[in-house]
């Protein structure tokens, strides 16, 4: 296990899914972690978000794992807000270390159907958010000399993904993004990368808007239903990972044994970046 004692973390889309995994995981490993969300629902995405009691529940997650926590709902999509986040973090916990840009909002639809405001909320939660969390947070891990970047992206950030155009855009705009940010930031001791998870066993997936767009054709889509389609999208036959394979490679990223490893898109998928 990563050793991260004495590290200090923010994690973005925390409340549930896997960013609660990501935090418990980090404190887990002995960092204190900064958590928030936005708690509210956003109009042109077709499942529920996450309350501020999912916040808590994660908030009481990660101090049974030992860590001290910090609980600041916030909207990624808000650049004051998440300068606000990490000015408290580091005036609260006394540092900032590692940043998980996590917070992300799927949808779906062909190109010619989607709205301005499913385009344009896309755009703005998963990549505007993740520049607005990692310029917040970059001034200061430069001026320290060190830090970690973390970005989650996605399977469908490698390849294109019918009726999901908007999403893969962002995704992919998030890689070249951490990417550019990589090079600026290794003079300073500063590593960013991505991580790019195949279908995770989260509530983005569990709905039934996202089951009719794999398995449009079945009278009653549950999630025991729609598993064999899931099955069939990746070589090792697994519908769903466990959110926590995926904090297994963010532990990697936060920790010493990455650091010259930067600039790299890591995907959990489950042999499916093998087509690619």
């Amino acid at each position: 296990m990563a050793e991260l004692s004495g590290r200090v973390a923010i994690v973005t889309g925390a409340a549930r899914g896997q960013g609660r995994s990501h935090a418990q995981a980090l404190a887990e490993a002995g960092a204190d972690v900064v958590i928030t969300d936005v708690c509210q629902d956003i109009a042109s995405v077709p499942y529920a978000l996450s309350s501020e009691d999912d916040l808590a529940e994660t908030a009481a997650l990660v101090e049974k794992a030992g860590g001290r926590v910090l609980v600041m709902p916030a909207d990624v999509r808000d650049r004051a807000a998440m300068d606000d986040v990490v000015g408290r973090t580091v005036a609260d916990l006394g540092g900032l270390d590692i940043v998980v840009a996590n917070a992300g909002i799927c949808g779906f639809g062909s190109m010619p159907t989607l709205s301005a405001a499913q385009w344009d909320d896309m755009l703005a939660v998963n990549l505007t958010g993740v520049f607005h969390t990692f310029r917040a947070a970059v001034p200061h891990l430069v001026a320290q000399g060190s830090g970690r970047l973390i970005a989650i992206s996605s399977g469908a950030g490698r390849t294109g993904t019918p009726n999901l155009s908007h999403y893969a855009a962002t995704k992919w705009g998030v890689i070249g993004f951490v990417k550019s940010v990589a090079l600026e930031v290794a003079p300073h001791g500063v590593t960013a990368n991505v991580v790019c998870p195949a279908t995770v066993d989260t509530p983005m997936v569990h709905n039934d808007a996202l089951y009719g767009l794999f398995a449009p054709d079945l009278d009653e889509r549950t999630k025991d239903t729609v598993r064999p389609r899931y099955e069939a999208m990746n070589p090792m036959g697994v519908a769903w990972l466990d959110p926590i394979a995926i904090s297994h490679a963010v532990l990697f990223l936060a920790s010493d044994a990455s650091r010259f490893v930067s600039g790299e898109t890591i995907e959990v998928s489950a042999g499916g970046s093998a087509h690619r």
